[in-house]
């Protein structure tokens, strides 16, 4: 069975808070560098893993997905759907939570040393990438730009498709991972309610 997912702006999500089932599908050092009040982290690539307990979680009420604008959100509830878990995501994700004004929770202690956006990551990594293929080629040889034609190339495929596979790489560097103790710890708040 398969469900349809629904969205919710940030006034209606802050007004029913206190009984939506918050998942957060960003990488941990995205949600670590502020993520919605009682929202639970669950990165986008372990949803499956993960289908129990959001069922479990569903069970119990409705269930609010979120990422950083909404792209990856809208995945993750398009995957649910899928298994007829129903969700909702949240329009504009926590940049548009956070642009409305409302508070962001951030760990006081954080165990993870990056603090950036997965798109921070992604403009810094491609800039990188593309200013070393340009000096490269004019001080080594002109091959070397190559490089920066393909991320030039890369960057459009990922507007046009929505997609982005440098994020996927870098979303496995280890900064960006959960520690298995973290997410165990985040499915079983899932299945306790």
């Amino acid at each position: 069975m398969t469900t349809t997912p629904h969205t919710l702006d940030t006034d209606q999500a802050r007004a029913r808070l206190d009984e939506l089932t918050v998942i957060d599908v960003r990488t941990p050092g995205e949600y670590a560098s502020g993520h919605l009040p009682g929202a639970l982290n669950i990165p986008l690539d372990r949803i499956r893993g993960a289908l129990p307990e959001i069922r479990h979680a569903a069970g119990r009420g409705d269930v609010l997905v979120v990422c950083a604008s909404g792209a990856r959100s809208q995945r993750a509830c398009g995957l649910l759907a899928e298994e007829g878990i129903p969700t909702a995501t949240l329009t504009g994700g926590t940049s548009a939570w956070a642009a409305d004004g409302h508070d962001l929770h951030r760990p006081a202690v954080c165990e993870t040393r990056a603090g950036w956006s997965m798109e921070r990551q992604v403009r810094f990594t491609a800039g990188t990438v593309v200013l070393l293929g340009l000096l490269l080629g004019l001080l080594v040889h002109p091959a070397f730009q190559l490089l920066s034609a393909g991320i030039a190339g890369g960057l459009v495929f990922s507007a046009l498709t929505d997609t982005c596979g440098m994020a996927v790489v870098l979303g496995k560097l280890p900064h960006n991972r959960p520690h298995p103790a973290d997410l165990a710890a985040t499915l079983a708040a899932l299945r306790r309610g």
